[in-house]
């Protein structure tokens, strides 16, 4: 039974995270923490496929965290898939929702942060940060919230660079209604 749970909150929290991407993300181009954000950020620069680009991203991380923890990588593997190709097959509803970029950040954070946290309370995730930030903490007595919060951060400044001004602070915006949602989801 909980194996499909897992399927059904990977399949939904990825079917949510694609919908607040495409909705409503990248139509005023913001960004959000974590690969996705790099993904984003090359999207707008180089216009390269965001979930394609997830999935190149993500893999070394994938890799890497077979070392230490096996079982978590699974799942988180088949998020992150599940999770690209949503984000690439719903690329046609970018110009769907016609709201502010207020509205957009808000919204869209919402939307991607009850994918993201249905996943993770259900141990599975989109890989990525999430996952490198998971390793993290366990060789580095380091809060898991407070690496992501510093990966995120890293992110957030390489975008500066790539941002109009309003998109940035709307980005931010967007980053902390995720994380907050989140954190509301998944319970803790």
């Amino acid at each position: 039974m909980f194996i499909f749970q897992t399927l059904m909150a990977t399949i939904i929290g990825s079917l949510l995270v694609g919908i607040g991407v495409n909705g409503f993300l990248v139509p005023h181009h913001l960004i959000d923490g974590g690969i996705l954000g790099i993904a984003l950020i090359l999207h707008y620069f180089f216009e390269f496929q965001t979930g394609l680009t997830m999935v190149i991203l993500s893999l070394p991380i994938c890799i890497f965290s077979t070392r230490f923890e096996r079982g978590y990588f699974f799942s988180s593997l088949q998020g992150l898939f599940a999770t690209s190709i949503f984000i690439d097959l719903l690329a046609p509803i970018r110009s769907q929702f016609l709201v502010s970029q207020w509205a957009s950040a808000l919204i869209g954070g919402v939307i991607i942060g009850i994918g993201v946290g249905l996943m993770l309370r259900y141990r599975t995730s989109t890989g990525g940060t999430d996952l490198l930030a998971k390793i993290i903490s366990g060789i580095i007595p380091l809060n898991l919230a407070f690496i992501i919060i510093i990966l995120d951060g890293l992110i957030i400044l390489a975008g500066f660079t790539v941002l109009e001004g309003d998109s940035f602070l709307y980005s931010c915006m967007a980053i902390c209604t995720v994380g907050l949602t989140t954190a509301i989801i998944e319970g803790h």
